[in-house]
C-alpha cells in the first residue's frame, strides 16, 4: 500500500483530505450565504458595498464590479465578510449610499438579512434531501442509523450501521425493545452486544439521564426507511425542519438556564468532528448537517449579543423607539462588551470540545476487553 511522506496510509490520508475539504466547504457555504444576505439587502436599499470577500487574510484572486464592489477570494477559506461604505459610525459622512446614512429601520433590515439567508439555505437543503430521498421514518430493527457526538454510545465506540443484538445478556429483536431497556436504566451500566459485519463485540456504557423525561438515553437513532414524497411536501418538510430545530434550540437553552446547568456547546473542534463524520458517512448526512449548522448560525446571530446581528438590531431598535441617534461612544462600548463575551464563549466551547474528546477516549479505553 502506498503511503504519504509522513508515513500515513494512502486511504487514511485521503480520508483526512476529504474531511478537511468537507469542513472548509461547510463553513464556507454557510457563511457565504449569511454574508450574501447582507450584500443583497445593501444593494436593494442603495447602500454602496466596498468589498465582498470569501475567506480572510491576503487576497488570492479578485475583481472589481461595475458598481465599485471588490469581490475577493482570500487565503483562509473559513469565513467571509461584506464591507458596506460607512459601516463605521465614526467614518460615516452621512451620504445616502452609506450604511450609517440609512435610517434605523433600513439598517435593521440589512442585519436581519444575514440570518434570514441562513434559514433559506437550510430550508433548501432540507427540502432537497427530502425530495431526492423521501421522508425518513424510524425503522423497526435494532440497527443504528445515526448518533449524537459525545453521548455514551459514541464514547463507547458504537458506530452507525451496528446492530444491537442483546442488552446485558437479554436478547433484543426490535428497536422498541432496545429503547425500552435503555430508557429504564438511567445511570446504570449496561453491556450491549454489538454485531458489526460478521463480528460480535460487547460494549459497556452508562445511559445518561434525560432532564425532561428522566429516561436513560445513549445518543442513538434507528436506521430509517424513506417514504417517497412530492415536491410540495418536500418544501413543507424543509420548512418544518427549520422551525422544529429552532424551537428545540430555544427549549434546550431555556431549560439549561432555568436549571442553572452548563450548556453543552460545540466549538470549532466539535463542529469539525461532526462534519468529518458526516462526510465519511454519506452525502445525505453531510447535506443535512450543513442545513443544521446553517440554522444554528442563523439563530445564534439573532441573539441580542453585541457584535452579532441581534446585538446590532437591539441598538437600532433603541434608536428608533427613543428617537435618539446612536453615538460612537455607545457603539464602541457595546462592541467591547461583545468582544469579551464572544471570546469567553469561544474559549468555553473549545474547552467543551476537548473535554468531550478526552471523555470519549477514556470511555473507549474502559470499554475495551481486558
Amino acid at each position: 500500500m502506498f503511503s504519504s511522506s509522513h508515513g500515513l496510509p494512502a486511504g487514511e490520508t485521503c480520508g483526512m483530505i476529504q474531511s478537511a475539504a468537507a469542513v472548509v466547504a461547510t463553513l464556507g457555504v454557510v457563511i457565504l450565504f449569511h454574508e450574501l444576505g447582507h450584500f443583497i439587502l445593501c444593494r436593494l436599499l442603495g447602500v454602496r458595498v466596498e468589498r465582498f470577500a470569501f475567506g480572510f487574510g491576503p487576497e488570492l484572486f479578485g475583481w472589481t464590479g461595475r458598481l465599485g464592489t471588490r469581490f475577493s477570494l482570500c487565503a483562509i477559506p473559513l469565513g467571509g465578510f461584506v464591507k458596506p461604505a460607512g459601516e463605521s459610525i465614526e467614518e460615516c459622512s452621512g451620504a445616502r449610499d452609506e450604511y450609517y446614512g440609512q435610517n434605523w429601520l433600513r439598517r435593521l433590515m440589512i442585519v436581519f438579512a444575514g440570518p434570514a439567508m441562513n434559514y433559506v439555505l437550510a430550508w433548501l437543503l432540507f427540502a432537497g434531501v427530502v425530495c431526492f430521498n423521501g421522508i425518513p421514518e424510524a425503522g423497526l430493527e435494532p440497527v443504528i442509523g445515526n448518533m449524537v457526538t459525545g453521548y455514551p454510545a459514541d464514547a463507547a465506540g458504537i458506530q452507525i450501521g451496528d446492530e444491537i443484538t442483546a442488552v446485558s445478556g437479554k436478547r433484543v429483536e426490535t428497536w422498541e425493545e432496545l429503547a425500552r431497556a435503555i430508557h429504564a436504566s438511567p445511570g446504570k451500566e449496561l453491556e450491549l452486544s454489538v454485531r458489526r459485519g460478521s463480528q460480535v463485540s460487547r460494549k459497556k456504557l452508562v445511559p445518561k439521564k434525560d432532564d425532561s423525561t428522566g429516561k436513560g438515553i445513549v445518543g442513538i437513532m434507528p436506521k430509517p426507511f424513506y417514504r417517497e414524497v412530492g415536491l410540495l411536501e418536500s418544501v413543507w418538510e424543509g420548512a418544518r425542519q427549520c422551525v422544529s430545530l429552532t424551537v428545540f434550540t430555544i427549549q434546550t437553552i431555556g431549560s439549561k438556564l432555568l436549571k442553572r446547568e452548563k450548556p453543552d456547546l460545540a466549538g470549532p473542534v466539535g463542529i469539525a468532528q461532526m462534519v468529518s463524520r458526516a462526510a465519511r458517512s454519506s452525502m445525505e448526512d453531510l447535506v443535512f448537517l450543513i442545513g443544521l449548522i446553517s440554522v444554528a448560525i442563523g439563530f445564534f446571530n439573532l441573539l441580542p449579543i453585541p457584535l452579532l446581528d441581534g446585538g446590532h438590531a437591539v441598538l437600532y431598535l433603541w434608536e428608533g423607539l427613543s428617537g435618539r441617534k446612536l453615538t460612537p461612544a455607545t457603539v464602541n462600548k457595546a462592541n467591547n462588551v461583545g468582544i469579551f463575551f464572544l471570546l469567553f464563549l469561544l474559549a468555553f466551547a473549545t474547552y467543551n470540545d476537548f473535554s468531550r474528546i478526552f471523555s470519549e477516549r477514556a470511555a473507549r479505553k474502559a470499554s475495551q476487553p481486558k
